[in-house]
């Protein structure tokens, strides 16, 4: 606790914080996280011809009525998406999800669709000019990671199909990574349906500092031509599980840097407080839930928050 409150007294917000949280769970281990450095800076190519859209973004109705906006919002715009299997919210300026958020249960994983039918695709839910394109993903040396993960949308084809929309996915490292460590996460999250009645995980993409001499900086590679999509230095998973014969609920949340991953290394390491993850990613999760004692308990106090590798090597995984 003391190594936690030094550290928010006196350094950067936002990303800093879970840096240092990270850090200082697993400096006996490794080396602090390092992100993929991001390529030599180059002119910037001219954009692509953009598609016609409705330019009007939405604003709040209670602050439109002024007359700095008399001409139009200019925005954030979040896209909302709903879908059958979950909800996200888009981020146009990085061509990634925000987040997307999800209900399992025991019932709503079953079902028999496979993934070798279904393919990646653009959304045309996002007006032309902010869509991350299949193109950008070609040679980039990336997966396309899903996180709302195709084996939790097994119900019917059609759900399964949703789930390989691009606003959907987000770069990942690929060995080690997103056909690894967090495909194991995907699954240990599937599991937690073994325990719990109801188990509510949401996950999305984090840029968050590294230290480079006395100064903290933000790195982030941008793949595509022109450079389109943004590639994330780490990912959150957070988790909201409920036991229909117990009071309370569990809650736990994991931030990992999106690099290769050992599979000898902890899954405890990544565990965070969410507050610690709400304040690098701006985002507030599960606020209808009071977090004081009697209402939530941390999730790994209430089952190990292991990764059993060995076990699910050789599941067929139904597509991440």
């Amino acid at each position: 606790m003391h190594r936690v409150l030094t550290f928010v007294a006196g350094s950067v917000v936002g990303g800093g914080l879970i840096y240092g949280l990270t850090n200082s769970n697993r400096q006996q281990h490794q080396q602090p996280v390092a992100t993929r450095p991001a390529p030599q800076p180059a002119p910037a190519p001219l954009p692509r011809a953009q598609q016609q859209f409705d330019r009007r973004a939405s604003a709040p109705a209670d602050n439109t009525d002024n007359e700095f906006l008399k001409y139009g919002y200019p925005g954030p715009v979040s896209d909302f998406i709903l879908r059958s299997r979950y909800a996200l919210s888009y981020n146009r300026a990085l061509r990634n999800p925000s987040w997307v958020a999800e209900h399992l249960t025991r019932d709503n994983l079953k079902g028999t669709a496979d993934r070798s039918s279904s393919e990646f695709r653009e959304d045309s839910a996002i007006p032309g000019p902010f869509q991350a394109l299949l193109k950008d993903y070609y040679r980039s040396g990336y997966d396309r990671g899903h996180m709302c993960p195709a084996a939790d949308a097994k119900k019917d084809d059609a759900s399964m199909n949703e789930t390989f929309f691009l606003t959907n996915i987000a770069p990942q490292v690929g060995k080690g990574f997103n056909r690894n460590y967090w495909a194991d996460l995907e699954s240990f999250v599937r599991d937690l349906t073994k325990q719990f009645d109801d188990v509510y995980c949401i996950s999305g993409p984090l840029y968050l500092p590294q230290k480079e001499g006395d100064k903290w900086v933000v790195k982030y590679e941008v793949i595509g031509s022109p450079p389109n999509v943004a590639v994330p230095t780490h990912f959150f998973k957070v988790i909201l599980a409920k036991r229909n014969n117990e009071p309370g609920f569990a809650i736990g949340g994991f931030a990992l840097p999106n690099k290769e991953i050992d599979n000898a290394t902890p899954l405890t390491q990544f565990s965070l407080p969410l507050e610690a993850i709400e304040k690098a990613a701006g985002l507030q999760f599960f606020g209808n839930v009071e977090r004081k004692a009697g209402v939530v308990a941390p999730l790994c106090s209430k089952i190990e928050c292991k990764l059993d590798h060995d076990a699910w090597k050789k599941k067929k995984r139904g597509g991440k």
